[in-house]
């Protein structure tokens, strides 16, 4: 349920603050005052398409937000939670913003959430019905999805949806075999060499890095034994070794200790460094005794680092690509070599997924038949209950070719005068007898959910067309919706207003030399002077005495 909206800077509103109620809310002002501004904030909310032409002249962005009640444990808190959005207190705040360059931002829970999240949450948050829906009420698919809400066949219409998408991948896997086969014969010999040709080289990851320092060892040896064997002699062989001039020191240094007994720690400290060169010295001693030129050794390696240059031209730059390609060359042979097995068990398996899908959408179609029968009925009673007695409805259901909602064709047909045929809704002529369908069906099918918070419906203009009678059947059918639902209703109609439990005018003013419209809810009098100029166009005595029978009626 919708509890408050705030718009700010939202085409020729500047700031406007609306808290509504549960029952039936209904909007009204003049042609142009901005009525529907109300409906589009909301289409914003609900994921709509956001424009920079919806920022008011000179401001730097446009902002709506709605708090709206959720209940507990419902599809729409689920959904939160499991976007890491709490819902607090039993409410959350929906927002969008909308940038002049026309970039646009949205938050739930003042946490930026992505578009697709807020149309996901509509669902649980409001319907909007509107002018624009009645054209999608032309629309076979439309009518389609209508006819599965109000079947209630979400488990057998995701069923089908799955078999059919398992026997798409097939076909296509089947047509996609069938259509490279040719091809994959061609290619096959080069395949079959390539694999061979790398396995020869039994390629190891990483050996090219090994075999190119071990190249640049054996290539630079004799260098390498030269200032080996020329740091040992520095070190210990030479008569002027650094470990021959330590002795010396740390002997000179015991004698001067047995004189002044100072210098003893300094001889202390030298003596490790001693046993330190000597440890040194041995270990480059034996470096040098296998230290030892192996020209075998590096021809072999250099024959192997041309292999694996050759092998880096010819498929990949290093060698864990090499054995990647292998792998796919490898696949393919299989695949050409079991082409026949795999196109059989594709063939079997196509025919086993077509039979479970005409399963499946047969028992969609047959709940679709019974669900259009009961259909038929409840629209034809909800038509009688607005003066439209006479009008015989049908859901026509044809074979259709096969899709992911099954293999059924639906077509709503309406016959809106007694003797006329059933024809199309698109070819009613009157728009009043189709908004009256329209609200007939969106009546019908509506989702229901449990919960103490109501769901919003809305309902803009959808008495376009209709007046006198008419619009007092429309306004009581609108007003029993409104007993289990919250009812937003934007209207022109005196008739329909005055079956509201809580009526908002919406109009244009004046402020700093620029437009803006404003939203005020009405109560006692000033209701009344708004029903009165909805009837009259101007304020007389017949009218507001009409105006108050009507509310009070």
């Amino acid at each position: 349920m919708l509890v408050e909206l705030l718009v700010e800077n939202y085409a020729v509103v500047e700031r406007v603050r609306v808290r509504f109620h549960k029952g039936l809310n209904v909007l009204t002002g003049e042609t142009g005052s901005g009525k529907s501004i109300v409906v589009d904030a909301l289409q914003l909310l609900f994921g709509g398409r956001a424009s920079a032409e919806l920022v008011r002249t000179g401001a730097a962005r446009a902002h709506v937000a709605g708090i709206f009640a959720v209940a507990a444990g419902s599809e729409t808190q689920r959904i939160l939670e499991a976007a890491g959005i709490a819902v607090e207190d039993g409410e959350i705040a929906v927002e969008r913003e909308i940038q002049a360059n026309g970039k646009s931002r949205a938050f739930a829970g003042n946490r930026p959430v992505t578009v697709a999240l807020l149309r996901e949450l509509a669902a649980g948050l409001g319907d909007i019905h509107g002018q624009h829906d009645q054209q999608m009420l032309f629309s076979p698919a439309s009518q389609l999805t209508m006819l599965d809400a109000f079947a209630n066949s979400a488990v057998e219409l995701a069923e089908a949806g799955r078999l059919y998408q398992a026997w798409r991948a097939a076909q296509q896997e089947l047509n996609e075999m069938e259509r490279t086969e040719q091809e994959k014969l061609r290619l096959a010999d080069l395949w079959s060499f390539q694999r061979t040709e790398i396995e020869a080289a039994a390629l190891k990851p990483g050996e090219d890095e090994a075999l190119a320092e071990e190249s640049r060892f054996l290539n630079n040896v004799t260098r390498i034994e030269a200032a080996a064997r020329a740091a040992y002699e520095a070190l210990y062989d030479a008569p002027e070794s650094a470990v021959a001039g330590l002795r010396i020191a740390i002997r000179k240094l015991d004698e001067a200790a047995r004189l002044d007994a100072k210098l003893a720690p300094v001889a202390d400290i030298l003596r490790p460094a001693e046993a330190m060169l000597q440890d040194g010295a041995h270990q480059l001693r034996d470096y040098l005794g296998r230290l030892e030129a192996d020209p075998d050794r590096l021809e072999a390696v250099e024959q192997r680092l041309a292999l694996l240059d050759k092998l880096k031209r010819k498929y990949a730059p290093a060698i864990e690509s090499i054995l990647a390609y292998l792998a796919e060359v490898t696949a393919n042979l299989d695949a050409v070599e079991n082409a026949e097995a795999r196109r059989a068990a594709l063939q079997s398996e196509l025919s086993h997924l077509a039979a479970a899908y005409e399963a499946a959408a047969l028992s969609l179609r047959r709940r679709r038949t019974e669900a259009a029968r009961n259909l038929e009925a409840r629209i034809e009673k909800e038509l009688a209950g607005l003066a439209m007695d006479r009008t015989r409805f049908r859901v026509d259901l044809e074979p259709a070719p096969w899709s992911a909602q099954g293999a059924d064709r639906v077509q709503f047909l309406a016959s809106p005068n007694l003797g006329e045929e059933l024809k199309a809704l698109e070819k009613i002529a009157s728009g009043g007898e189709l908004s009256r369908v329209a609200l007939a069906l969106k009546t019908c099918t509506l989702v229901e959910r449990s919960g103490d918070v109501p769901p919003t419906l809305v309902f803009d203009e959808v008495d376009a067309g209709i007046g006198g009678a008419v619009a007092e059947t429309v306004g009581r059918r609108l007003k029993a919706i409104a007993g289990s639902n919250q009812v937003l209703c934007v209207t022109h109609l005196a008739q329909i207003a005055g079956f509201a439990e809580h009526h908002f005018r919406v109009e244009k003013v004046e402020k700093a030399g620029r437009t803006v419209a404003v939203v005020a809810e009405l109560d006692g009098e000033e209701r009344v002077k708004e029903v009165g100029r909805m009837l009259a166009g101007r304020l007389t005595p017949e009218a507001l005495k009409h105006a108050a029978q009507l509310i009070g009626g």
